[in-house]
């Protein structure tokens, strides 16, 4: 079940095995009433596992993943708009939209990778993540600073990545040019030209199974929680010197 991310939120959307339903919540009675609905077609037993609804385009577009297969759909008119065939070499297991980015889109899978798409061409993932040695369960941006990604997997590891590259902001924090002497501007220009580079910012090895579940904190961006098999729930920041990195 997906709630709208933005609006009066009146509107649900709910994935129940090949069907993709959209529900209005009605204001004078307990009930939420199917507004529209679509379904996949095709050969054996297709099932959604798990999809995205997109802050941007007003709300009307969501993601979902089948299988292989990621699918962008229209809730208008609920036709599908883009299909990424074999996104993943298996299962995809998770999908998440960059919060300041529209367009951009991470998908996880059993192939033991991470992949960020542009749903206007779909052709080929824009950057891929292959850090984990087993299944990924879950990918999450940041919801202030989109270059910040977590990742959580089977083998019992969360990895933070930095992915500035397809960032918001891929070139850095932009310093006013009045504030720069001569020297420190050249030193600005040839810095602004070169996009600052993508890395893995730490590995969370507090688990001793596989983490079924990430997730950035609502309230501080700084903060995320990891949740595993073992019934373990740990909390982490982001590291100290990479949050006044970002911030200066």
């Amino acid at each position: 079940v997906m709630w709208e991310p933005m609006g009066d939120g009146k509107k649900i959307i709910s994935l129940a095995d090949n069907n993709v339903l959209l529900w209005d919540l009605q204001e004078s009675s307990a009930k939420a009433v199917l507004s529209s609905s679509a379904a996949l077609e095709g050969k054996g037993q297709l099932k959604f596992t798990s999809g995205r609804w997109s802050p941007h385009h007003n709300c009307t577009q969501i993601a979902t993943a089948n299988d292989t297969t990621v699918r962008g759909w229209d809730t208008r008119s609920m036709r599908q708009i883009y299909c990424i065939e074999n996104a993943h070499g298996q299962l995809v297991r998770d999908l998440d939209f960059n919060p300041n980015k529209q367009y951009y889109l991470a998908s996880c899978g059993d192939d033991c990778k991470v992949k960020f798409w542009d749903t206007r061409n779909v052709a080929e993932p824009v950057k891929t993540l292959e850090e984990h040695s087993h299944w990924v369960w879950n990918v999450r941006y940041n919801h202030s600073h989109d270059q910040l990604i977590l990742t959580g997997s089977s083998d019992s590891r969360v990895i933070l990545s930095n992915m500035v590259s397809i960032s918001s902001e891929p070139f850095g924090h932009m310093v006013d040019d009045d504030e720069l002497s001569d020297q420190e501007d050249q030193h600005q220009e040839e810095k602004i030209k070169e996009p600052l580079q993508d890395s893995v910012i730490a590995t969370y090895e507090e688990h001793e199974d596989s983490v079924y579940a990430v997730e950035w904190s609502s309230a501080d961006p700084w903060l995320f929680a990891s949740l595993s098999y073992d019934g373990r729930l740990v909390i982490n920041r982001v590291p100290r010197a990479l949050k006044y990195h970002i911030l200066l």
